[in-house]
């Protein structure tokens, strides 16, 4: 996926911003090497074919496993790391929750870097940070999922994780973990939060819960954001976007 850093303030074109740019780079490819689903060597591909015990695991995996344990009993089991397969087997994917974990774990060398502001991006999920007195907010544009070349609504973010979840990109590889099948009520679902962890787990399970999502993020306390329906009409939660 693609990864994205912008930078404001003292250090934004100097060895100190090179310095930490090349360890985001080098954490965000050791968590790859750890979580993808798509390397067979991985640790966590290796877990879900049962080659290795979770005792036997980095503690990162228990980590990140605890967290979508966590996001499915708030989800009602709408959001799951072990989702139904094509074969009617069950197959162990956290990615719903590594991402936007990734990104906040890389972005700690980002805060080394004093008066300085950044947005780090990865696939669509960013972390933002204002550290300057009186800086203005990143504006983060959300996109229309039937047409990703217009912008829907800018949300302007000082601190906080924004991450959507949709289908127009990838196709349909959302699920909800209690059918197995993707919801069609969703067409992408945006979310503000504190961190992209949270901000990525709760954009998909909301995206899962289909025809309620609107409804179930508004009881996520320090949640903000847009749900948009498949039939173009918007859903606002938090405060309002501009």
């Amino acid at each position: 996926m693609p990864v994205s850093l912008a930078l404001r303030g003292r250090h934004t074109d100097d060895a100190a911003a090179d310095s930490a740019w090349i360890r985001v780079v080098q954490t965000l490819r050791e968590i790859d090497l750890t979580f993808s689903t798509y390397r067979p060597d991985s640790t966590i591909s290796r877990l879900g074919r049962g080659q290795i015990a979770l005792d036997d695991c980095p503690a990162e995996v228990r980590e990140v496993l605890a967290l979508g344990e966590r996001a499915e009993q708030e989800s009602g089991g709408a959001f799951s790391v072990r989702l139904p397969g094509p074969d009617g087997r069950t197959r162990l994917d956290p990615s719903g929750v590594v991402k936007g974990w990734a990104v906040d774990r890389a972005a700690r060398h980002l805060d080394e870097l004093t008066a300085t502001d950044y947005c780090l991006s990865a696939g669509g999920d960013m972390l933002c940070r204002t550290v300057r007195p009186g800086a203005a907010p990143w504006r983060i544009g959300i996109e229309d999922p039937s047409d990703p070349t217009r912008v829907l609504a800018v949300v302007p973010v000082l601190d906080g994780g924004v991450a959507t979840s949709g289908t127009t990109h990838r196709g349909a590889h959302l699920v909800d973990a209690r059918t197995g099948a993707t919801p069609d009520a969703v067409a992408s679902v945006t979310v503000v939060a504190a961190t992209v962890t949270d901000a990525d787990i709760d954009a998909t399970a909301a995206y899962a819960r289909g025809p309620d999502a609107a409804t179930w993020l508004r009881r996520r306390p320090g949640r903000s954001g847009l749900v948009v329906w498949r039939d173009g009409s918007l859903a606002v939660f938090g405060p309002s976007s501009d």
